[in-house]
């Protein structure tokens, strides 16, 4: 794991054989990169399919819509609507991050075409935000139990070849709205990007359906 006055450091888990591709997966508000670690072995990938996984750390950073208590998060927001306040300063500053993190797997020997930038709850914020700025070339974005403001401030016409982006909520969710959600993506759908919709009813979390739609997916954009 590395550390620096600017990098929380990364949890890293790599196949049996060389990887070949490479997953950045970013964990939501209050978790850490320990989050989804147990989702790897659940996703059975074939060993045909060597990924690399990276679980990046947020930065600790008060949280107003936690009543100002430090934690993880990526940036700091308010309210979890699109009236809220977006931390724009530390959305930036995480999506520099995985673009760092992104120009590590590259420079490692990892295609850009097999790269998947993924993100639960905000770390997914984070995913489509990466996507508007610097998504051409990827293999694709996951973004699970989220939202995006651009789902009512616009999502900019698509600017050459973008990956597709898989979305998946569930039908129960607390924390994040079902709705707040599907507005989002639907406003991705709108401005030409192939979003793979899907939905469970379960609160906010994953379930063992979304595992397996997710490893489908990841065997898919991954080939």
């Amino acid at each position: 794991m590395d550390m620096n006055a600017n990098d929380p450091g990364s949890v890293k888990i790599e196949p049996f054989a060389p990887a070949r591709s490479s997953v950045i997966w970013l964990h939501g508000l209050g978790a850490d990169g320990h989050d989804f670690e147990p989702v790897v072995p659940q996703l059975r990938l074939p060993e045909t399919l060597p990924v690399r996984f990276v679980f990046p750390h947020a930065p600790v950073r008060p949280v107003t819509l936690n009543g100002g208590v430090p934690m993880r998060a990526w940036f700091d927001i308010d309210r979890l609507n699109f009236e809220g306040h977006m931390d724009r300063t530390g959305m930036d500053v995480s999506v520099a991050r995985v673009q760092a993190l992104a120009a590590a797997e590259e420079a490692a020997g990892i295609d850009r075409s097999k790269i998947v930038v993924a993100g639960f709850s905000q770390g997914g914020s984070v995913a489509l935000d990466y996507l508007l700025k610097h998504g051409s070339g990827l293999a694709g974005i996951m973004a699970l139990s989220t939202f995006h403001p651009a789902g009512v401030t616009g999502v900019p016409a698509l600017q050459g070849p973008m990956p597709g982006i898989f979305a998946a909520h569930g039908l129960q969710d607390p924390v994040v709205p079902y709705a707040l959600g599907e507005r989002s993506l639907r406003a991705f759908a709108d401005a030409g990007y192939t979003v793979e919709w899907h939905r469970y009813p379960m609160a906010h979390q994953v379930c063992m359906q979304e595992i397996a739609d997710i490893s489908a997916w990841l065997q898919r954009v991954l080939a």
